[in-house]
């Protein structure tokens, strides 16, 4: 009964959310892109690739679940090198960085959840299991694809202080959903507290740790910087202040920010990367009204004009984040100083760079207090603590040294959730 409900509401909110989907992405010209995938319709060519093969699916949302599960998919590679690894996406962005994953067989965008959108997608694609990174519980999906006893795992598994409420309040739903699942691999005690409080079995649930620590770290010589930054247009010498992963209605903090510290840094150069390129136009509005010119990354490097009230690069391109934090004298993360919930902190210590964050953590709520505590990364309240942060920060190229190699040390000291994930996996897939 429960299901027929879900359903009924999911038809009802169709009528309205697929027009506007199909109108939307027709206007960006991407219509034979997703949508037909989304319907659980796929071409012959990707179907082929699946043909005669175990199939495992994993399922990551977005950008961050995507790049988070890339060392399991690695994993998965060698321990099964004859398995199709096929990753699904939501969104677009998502779907951009799941095509860079070489070891990935094949990207798909995941069906819309309506049972007969899923039934269909199953039947093309008959996983042997299917895996979903971090909390993307899909109710048909999970129904059906226990019906026909595919089982499913939860990896990198959490429970965010936004989230958690509403599945406890949803739990005789919830519940019975967990109930099909074969694991759920956790990223902290806390995370398997709360996946066990809305109704998760206990022998079902390990604490594996956060796949994102066990990302391929980057290292960027000093020659490398040298080349990005004759690439960008960057000069040497100058100060380098990256804001990575910006939301709608904290940019312009951030510009304000910039224009205070340009009184004592005249040469400070900021690099804004929103979270979602297609807002680059409407940033770069809102740039000009306070008075300052920019130059794109997709016309290529920055273009300092004699007398220019500061100096802006708008990054409107995808997967150049390591680029731009690797030229970083200090790293932002966005998406915490609005309620977001923040994004993955930890790129900036892969390439040793002292990292600032807003207090909007809860999506990497650990991961934050791990990095506090190591006197690896700095958490600002507002605009004007990230004021005189950053100040301080430019004075003292030591303190920013300490911050960025504690964090490095910290992501060395933290690996190992591959291969604790890997090995729950194995045993599901034996059985």
């Amino acid at each position: 009964m429960i299901y027929i409900l879900y359903d009924i509401v999911l038809l009802c909110s169709g009528l309205f959310l697929i027009p506007y989907f199909v109108w939307k992405s027709f206007r960006k010209g991407k219509v034979r892109k997703g949508i037909r995938e989304r319907f659980g319709f796929y071409s012959k060519d990707k179907l082929a690739k699946i043909q005669g093969r175990e199939t495992i699916w994993i399922h990551s949302v977005s950008v961050g679940e995507t790049r988070a599960a890339v060392p399991l998919i690695r994993a998965l590679r060698q321990e099964y090198p004859e398995a199709c690894l096929l990753v699904t996406t939501v969104t677009e962005t998502g779907q951009d960085a799941a095509g860079k994953i070489k070891e990935a067989d094949l990207c798909l965008y995941f069906p819309f959840d309506l049972f007969w959108v899923v039934r269909r997608a199953l039947a093309a694609i008959k996983p042997k299991a299917i895996i979903i990174v971090e909390t993307e519980i899909w109710p048909n999906l999970v129904r059906l694809a226990s019906d026909v006893g595919i089982p499913l795992v939860l990896v990198n598994g959490r429970l965010s202080d936004r989230s958690f409420p509403r599945y406890k309040a949803g739990k005789f739903f919830v519940q019975q959903i967990l109930d099909k699942f074969s694991a759920f691999c956790m990223q902290s005690e806390l995370d398997g507290q709360r996946v066990q409080w809305i109704g998760a079995l206990r022998e079902k649930v390990t604490i594996t740790g956060n796949l994102k620590f066990d990302s391929k770290t980057i290292t960027y010589t000093q020659e490398d910087t040298d080349r990005i930054r004759e690439e960008l247009k960057i000069p040497q010498g100058m100060p380098v202040w990256v804001a990575g992963s910006t939301h709608e209605g904290e940019e312009e903090d951030l510009i304000r920010v910039y224009i205070r510290l340009l009184k004592d840094w005249p040469d400070l150069i900021l690099i804004l990367v929103p979270r979602h390129p297609n807002r680059c136009g409407s940033v770069g509005d809102m740039i000009r009204s306070h008075g300052f010119s920019y130059s794109l990354r997709s016309q290529g490097g920055l273009e300092i004009k004699p007398g220019a009230n500061g100096k802006v690069f708008l990054v409107d391109t995808m997967g150049e984040m390591f680029k731009m934090y690797s030229l970083a004298d200090i790293v932002f993360v966005g998406g915490s100083l609005v309620p977001v919930g923040g994004h993955n902190i930890l790129e900036a210590s892969m390439v040793k760079k002292a990292v600032v964050f807003g207090p909007f953590m809860n999506n990497f709520k650990h991961i934050s207090k791990l990095l506090q505590k190591a006197n690896a990364g700095i958490c600002v309240q507002d605009k004007e603590e990230l004021f005189h942060c950053l100040d301080k920060l430019l004075r003292s190229p030591e303190l920013r040294q300490s911050l960025g190699n504690n964090g490095f040390h910290l992501l060395e000291k933290n690996k190992g959730a591959t291969e604790k994930t890997l090995n729950v996996l194995k045993t599901i897939l034996r059985s």
